[in-house]
């Protein structure tokens, strides 16, 4: 189906009435596969008057960015080859062309509206101190035969040596470059530097920020810690480590963010991430540290100090997993399941529901009904974790986890980690992904308090809009309005608690989303429900709420499959297919006001090649059956939370 300009215009008008969100460019018949260098124009930046609202401080538009990348500076990447630093990383964010660490040109067809560099907190200094072959480092044994690995060509083997020690605990204490050394401390002033030339107020957001890198035997612990903050508080502290004088047990963090901010009045927030790595611990019922089951206190300092969670990004998706939800006919998307960070531990079934968001938050109500606070009740975000310097998430223009995963011929089939315990190939790694945060303004300010308060989004990396909206008297009318109006005068965005239910009403929900103008039509939007039954089990649906085209459900409930236009050979699809736009209003059909619930919204795109399928016409290979060539990206909403009356 071939749109002309006026009937693409038309559909932007619609969307905008319903999203209250800008629409700047036609909406595409089909993506071509570009070469590595994908170099569009940016689109101008919308503007948008806010909501008509009794509220007016509420958010009126989206901003896209990333919440999570590595530079040159963190351990790891640094011996995988990166050669950009914070303040390269800053200029690709907004939209200049860079030069990668394999010596290609780079460029997002799209600024970003903001970023984290989120370099790891352990040994920050240490690996270009290395690289420069400072002797005091290479008069250690072991250092000296990294510095070799890396100088000849053993890129690979010098990461997985390093995160190895790193993660058993084997790091040699000789070389540690902790908080209070000059390496370290001019290391992360140097971070603080880059991200306040790089600030630039309503235009784009460079946030301070670090990763707390807890390793628990190669278990994925890690927390991404931003700071709403500029240099002259967040130079009043350095970051907190996983090794002395830091801490692998969250709590520790936790107390480090209650110590920052009682010294300098300012704020931080912690985004945990890689749950689906962690091998069963992110999300305890009985803490790894004490083995006790959780307490009041780590309930309420969890619930304060970590409102979102990384639920997609390039080591794999962490929404819910088929063993979890074997119903879910979406649930088998970009799986990482191996094992631990760093595979010297094979993952076990009775791990998986500790691992992933929807589960946690199913055990959230759990944990509430126990003791009165349910601390996962985050919201969720996607981000790239690229170590590359380099935060990209369109599958046309993918630069890879490392610098051996950067555009190339053979990089599909590169071992990204190799142990005895399993092998990870770099086409298993996910173009994924970005954070969507519904904010007033482009500021430091104003993007993190919406953070706090969870009006965000994940996207695995179009940039789809996205609103969720939950009370207990919308109208179907309303989803054909300014649904951003009428949602926050009559009800609660998403990442809020419902009001108290309403005799003999179920709660009833506004959403909509409008397709990335660069990326495919809507497939259908669901809507995840989790609630504990009055058994005090465990129950989970997923509803189609709104889709595309004439389909209707089948006997057993499910909708046909959308269909598929892409062309594998040219690594294109055309978007006659699917929606550029889906608005509804449902109710919950089976609410019971008794019963503790959540709701969040994913949003389905129509399949669209994968990055691997722009590789194998751009470079002209033929990849092994097993590599994935198309994709359904996605989007997931925070929830929206039920809690019966007191």
């Amino acid at each position: 189906m071939t749109r002309s300009r006026l009937t693409a215009a038309v559909a932007c008008g619609l969307a905008i009435a319903a999203l209250a969100s800008g629409c700047t460019r036609d909406v595409p018949d089909k993506a071509a596969a570009p070469a590595p260098k994908v170099a569009v124009a940016p689109p101008p930046k919308e503007t948008v008057a806010p909501a008509a609202s009794a509220k007016p401080a509420h958010a009126a538009r989206v901003y896209f960015g990333d919440t999570h990348l590595h530079t040159a500076l963190s351990l790891d990447a640094g011996a995988a080859g990166t050669k950009i630093m914070p303040a390269e990383a800053y200029r690709f964010a907004k939209g200049e062309e860079v030069t990668s660490a394999t010596g290609q040109k780079a460029k997002l067809s799209r600024p970003l509206d903001f970023l984290v560099v989120s370099d790891h907190s352990d040994q920050m200094g240490l690996i270009t101190d290395l690289l420069a072959g400072k002797p005091e480092l290479l008069a250690n044994p072991t250092a000296k035969k990294w510095y070799d690995m890396m100088n000849a060509g053993k890129k690979t083997e010098a990461v997985v040596a390093i995160v190895t020690a790193f993660g058993q605990g084997k790091f040699p204490k000789e070389i540690m470059y902790n908080p209070g050394t000059p390496g370290y401390t001019s290391t992360w002033h140097a971070i603080i530097k880059a991200a306040e030339e790089a600030n630039d107020p309503g235009k784009f957001t460079a946030f301070i920020g670090y990763e707390w890198t807890s390793l628990v035997n190669g278990a994925n612990m890690h927390r991404n810690v931003l700071f709403r903050d500029n240099g002259d508080k967040a130079r009043q502290v350095e970051p907190f480590t996983n090794y002395p004088p830091g801490s692998s047990n969250p709590r520790d963090l936790w107390k480090w963010m209650a110590a920052y901010e009682e010294k300098t009045g300012g704020q931080v927030l912690a985004i945990a991430h890689n749950g689906n790595l962690s091998n069963g611990i992110m999300f305890p019922l009985i803490e790894s540290f004490n083995g006790k089951p959780l307490d009041l206190e780590y309930a309420q300092t969890r619930a304060k100090r970590e409102r979102l969670y990384e639920a997609t990004q390039m080591k794999g998706d962490s929404e819910t997993h088929p063993y979890l939800s074997p119903n879910d006919e979406f649930a088998n998307f970009e799986r990482w399941d191996k094992g631990n960070l760093d595979l010297t531990e094979t993952k076990k079934p009775e791990m998986l529901q500790f691992e992933y968001a929807r589960s946690a938050l199913k055990n959230g109500l759990k944990v509430e009904g126990e003791l009165g606070v349910n601390p996962y009740k985050f919201g969720l975000v996607g981000s790239t974790d690229s170590h590359t310097g380099l935060s990209t998430a369109d599958d046309n223009n993918f630069w890879g986890k490392l610098p051996a995963s950067e555009p190339g011929p053979k990089r599909w089939h590169h071992e990204f980690m190799k142990t005895p315990k399993g092998t990870i190939t770099s086409w298993e790694e996910t173009a994924s992904g970005y954070a969507a945060v519904w904010a007033t303004e482009n500021t430091r300010e104003s993007l993190f308090d919406a953070m706090q308060r969870k009006e965000v989004y994940a996207t695995t990396g179009p940039r789809m809009t996205v609103r969720f909206f939950g009370g207990w008297d919308f109208a179907a009318t309303d989803a054909k309005g300014d649904i951003a109006a009428t949602g926050y005068a009559r009800g609660v965005p998403m990442g809020s608690d419902l009001t108290p239910a309403a005799a003999g009403k179920s709660p009833t929900f506004l959403v909509a989303a409008m397709m990335d103008p660069e990326g495919g039509n809507i497939d259908r939007i669901q809507i995840v429900k989790g609630w504990m039954d009055a058994k005090g089990a465990l129950q989970e649906k997923v509803y189609d709420a709104v889709w595309s085209g004439e389909r209707k459900p089948g006997a057993d409930g499910k909708l046909p499959p959308v269909g598929n236009s892409v062309d594998l050979a040219k690594a294109t699809w055309t978007n006659s297919i699917g929606s550029p736009q889906l608005t509804q209003m449902w109710q919950d059909p089976d609410f019971d006001p008794a019963l503790r619930a959540f709701y969040y919204v994913r949003v389905l795109e129509i399949p669209t090649p994968r990055w691997t399928a722009y590789d194998a016409v751009r470079f002209n290979v033929k990849m092994d059956k097993k590599v994935p060539m198309t994709t359904q990206e996605r989007a997931y909403t925070s929830p929206i939370w039920y809690s019966p009356k007191a």
